[in-house]
């Protein structure tokens, strides 16, 4: 709330903005995550230069609305990191190359995910309705898993232990060998945390072949 809307494509209806779940994940940190407000927009590039960005682009969706490259236009603005994309004219849409300080190179490429599956279409053509869940990952397309931990919110009390568990978000499927605050996950793909010290913690699940978890959240009183 509070987001300045930037000048969009003259003449048109502006739509309400929506609030999704962006989540950026870059190469050896997570960028951004939470939600956002945002809404349909011009967009502009150092490499691709200024194009609206509404999912009309390429015919994709009849009406304007909110995408998945607005979401990541307004993070940038609200956070103040840079992120770069050419703009194919056959496409009508953005590749996004780089965010922050992730740039992709020969064989590592940013990725887009939309509910945890890949979308099929660009970012400026992937629609998104309030709640849904953004996901750009760099080096998306060598990894296995997206891995996803559950639940994601947890209140406890000092010394108190509790059971998450972490599966591939795009499948369900429970992942073993990934670490969460130290601990592996078995076979099941649970992790038992405990937690000694008072205060508000944010963990994250990892394993080498996957994309990092969403944040789990902890508060410990």
């Amino acid at each position: 709330m509070g987001q300045k809307h930037p000048k969009w494509a003259a003449g048109r209806k502006l739509p309400l903005l929506v609030r999704e779940k962006l989540r950026i994940e870059g190469l050896t940190n997570t960028i951004y995550e939470a939600p956002i407000y945002s809404g349909p927009r011009n967009i502009t590039t150092p490499s691709g230069g200024t194009h609206r960005c509404d999912g009309t682009n390429f015919g994709a969706n009849p009406t304007a609305g909110n995408t998945c490259t607005d979401a990541l236009d307004a993070a940038s603005k609200l956070l103040k990191f840079s992120y770069d994309g050419t703009y194919s004219d056959a496409f009508d849409d953005y590749f996004i190359t780089s965010i922050s300080t992730s740039t992709q190179t020969a064989t590592q490429f940013w990725g887009l995910l939309l509910n945890y599956q890949f979308t099929q279409v660009g970012g400026c053509q992937q629609e998104v309705k309030p709640g849904d869940q953004v996901l750009w990952a760099f080096d998306a397309f060598s990894k296995s898993y997206f891995l996803k931990v559950t639940p994601n919110v947890i209140a406890v009390k000092k010394g108190e232990s509790k059971t998450v568990t972490v599966t591939d978000g795009t499948t369900g499927v429970p992942i073993a060998n990934a670490t969460i605050d130290g601990v592996t996950t078995d076979a099941n793909g649970k992790a038992t945390l405990v937690f000694p010290k008072l205060g508000v913690f944010d963990y994250k699940a990892e394993r080498s072949d996957s994309i990092r978890s969403n944040a789990l959240y902890v508060v410990v009183a």
